[in-house]
């Protein structure tokens, strides 16, 4: 079996629409609403929406799974969708960025990394399941951990992966994503892990974090004017929401 790019670009794209969808949600919440004198209501809604785009995001990964299995003929039973973040994950997850940050993008941000564990988790907990093989598939702008993940190419499916019973390494704003396959044949076209493999040995340092660190040193380097320019957007985000709330204070 081989999954073409541009079915891997489509699955990616739409994973991507219900993790902005949810991200979205939040930000409109955030820009309606003094959260900080009704923090509960809050919750509740970062719960509500991480539940419905969680359930969204478990459903494509559930089509992408039986598809791969259906086309490499593997006699396994069909997908079964993780559970949504629960409702204490949620508190915890929003209560500790609003600790660390006013910044309402990385609230909405970490509602959205929820959502994308649970299609991440999908995947794997079938994988597991079924003795598949899997592999971390990077897109877009990948972050020096993603790169490391991808440079170990295709591993037979494990417990080990897992952290708390979820997926170990998930943040938002990330499009990479686990790949699976049920035979040692099968890939992803245009996923070279050599290559990756190469970038990983080739940073600077004597250990993971070293070589990680460089890395990400060079990376930012390379994409420095598009993290300003997303930095300077959030800062003005925050302004106008803090100078929304100070009107409305006044009133």
């Amino acid at each position: 079996m081989i999954i073409p790019e541009k079915t891997w670009e489509k699955y990616i794209d739409r994973l991507r629409k219900v993790n902005d969808a949810a991200s979205n949600k939040v930000l409109k919440y955030l820009e309606t609403h003094k959260v900080e004198n009704d923090m509960e209501a809050f919750i509740d809604y970062c719960y509500a929406v991480s539940t419905k785009y969680g359930e969204g995001a478990a459903a494509l990964a559930c089509d992408m799974y039986d598809a791969a299995a259906l086309a490499s003929k593997a006699k396994v039973k069909a997908a079964l969708p993780a559970e949504t973040a629960t409702y204490g994950e949620v508190a915890k997850s929003v209560y500790g960025t609003m600790n660390a940050s006013s910044n309402p993008d990385m609230v909405a941000n970490a509602v959205a990394r929820l959502v994308k564990r649970t299609g991440v988790d999908t995947t794997m907990k079938n994988a597991i399941r079924d003795r598949a093989e899997w592999a971390w598939i990077p897109h877009g702008d990948t972050c020096a951990f993603c790169i490391m993940l991808a440079s170990q190419g295709w591993q037979p499916a494990s417990k080990a992966a897992l952290k708390g019973g979820h997926a170990e390494h998930i943040h938002a704003n990330c499009d990479c994503t686990y790949a699976i396959r049920f035979d040692t044949k099968s890939k992803v076209t245009g996923y070279d892990p050599s290559a990756y493999l190469a970038e990983y040995k080739g940073a600077e340092g004597n250990t993971p974090e070293e070589k990680l660190n460089s890395m990400r040193r060079v990376n930012y380097a390379k994409n420095r004017e598009k993290i300003l320019e997303q930095k300077a957007s959030a800062y003005e985000k925050r302004k106008e929401l803090e100078s929304s709330k100070a009107e409305e204070q006044k009133v």
